[in-house]
């Protein structure tokens, strides 16, 4: 399969196919396309080992890089996944925190390679784009209380009164 022109290229220390294979498991329209191997020794390893691995996720395309280890992720770059209900963001926020990863605020989390990641629902970017600022306003604050985002608080910050604070 050709890559797309553009496309996001993570560098990983050795462990780009491990990564690739996990996130894979995830979600639909997802899949290992290419793994490349180095057909000579480079900075970052000999001859033979891989170099890079193409996939898929969710139907975005990507490449791991076996880069070494000069360079690791920073939450500047992070990778949003809307969900359709409560049940994804728990299968999703587990999956990724789960051998090393570490919950954040707001959604955000870094999983066992360090990549940052949001977890975001669906119906929380309805609201934000709701036209009662308000409401809008109550779901920002609950969301902000937040690690791992729960549906129904969001819910209920968004349709409550404002009598609540």
């Amino acid at each position: 399969m050709a890559m797309p022109k553009v496309y996001p290229c993570l560098w990983f220390d050795g462990n780009a196919e491990e990564a690739a294979n996990f996130y894979v498991t995830l979600l639909p329209d997802s899949r290992i396309d290419k793994v490349w191997h180095s057909p000579a020794e480079t900075p970052s390893g000999p001859a033979g080992m891989v170099l890079t691995v193409d996939f898929t996720f969710g139907g975005q395309q990507f490449q791991g890089l076996n880069g070494g280890p000069d360079f690791n992720f920073n939450e500047s770059v992070s990778f949003v996944v809307e969900c359709e209900d409560q049940a994804e963001v728990d299968r999703l926020w587990d999956a990724l925190i789960a051998d090393g990863g570490e919950p954040g605020p707001c959604g955000w989390l870094k999983d066992r390679y360090g990549l940052s990641w949001q977890i975001v629902p669906r119906e929380l970017n309805e609201m934000m784009e709701d036209p009662d600022t308000e409401a809008a306003r109550r779901a920002m604050e609950a969301m902000l209380q937040m690690g791992k985002l729960d549906i129904a608080e969001l819910r209920r910050a968004f349709e409550s009164q404002g009598d609540a604070k």
